[in-house]
């Protein structure tokens, strides 16, 4: 007997459903149809970027993955310099595509190198000389009576050439060679 009321029940669903199923396509005749997607049919759509598209980037990071220890340091240093923040190592990672968590020989000479600055967590390049500006660029100056070497301030920060040659062409320093900026 339960089992002719479980079937009964079922039945009914089974009704109900195909009654749903029926005013579901009674109320698609009236609106638009949605075609599946043929990619002969697709004019504006986006490019499919195809793996073969990508092959010069994968080549580029096998290449810097592939090289020697002190290259990637280099890059990791250069990067650091040109951007002046402090970039935790999937930064680096992101941007110069050296991996320095998976290569501790690459992490070793970062934290040690005198230029780089590692707090635990983010690498920052440290100049030699902490200066912010064209003032604080001839107080130093200004300390050094016998000279400073300009290449000890060129890393300073991005800017130091034109304000040499600002204080140069405004007459507060002088340079003892003629030495040309880049």
């Amino acid at each position: 007997m339960a089992l002719q009321v479980s079937l009964d029940k079922f039945k009914k669903q089974q009704e109900m459903c195909q009654k749903t199923l029926s005013s579901i396509k009674a109320s698609s005749n009236s609106t638009p149809r949605v075609t599946p997607y043929n990619p002969a049919n697709a004019k504006s759509a986006a490019p499919v970027v195809k793996f073969s598209s990508d092959i010069e980037r994968l080549q580029q990071i096998n290449t810097i993955r592939c090289s020697s220890a002190a290259a990637q340091t280099k890059r990791v240093i250069d990067l650091l310099k040109e951007t002046r923040q402090a970039l935790t190592a999937e930064q680096i990672n992101g941007a110069c595509y050296v991996d320095v968590k998976a290569n501790k020989d690459v992490f070793d000479r970062l934290s040690n190198n005198l230029k780089v600055y590692y707090d635990g967590t983010r690498f920052v390049y440290k100049p030699k000389h902490d200066l912010k500006d064209k003032t604080q660029l001839l107080k130093l100056i200004q300390n050094f009576p016998d000279g400073i070497a300009i290449a000890d301030l060129q890393d300073a920060y991005p800017s130091v050439d034109h304000d040499l040659k600002a204080l140069k062409a405004a007459g507060k320093i002088w340079l003892l060679s003629n030495f040309e900026f880049s």
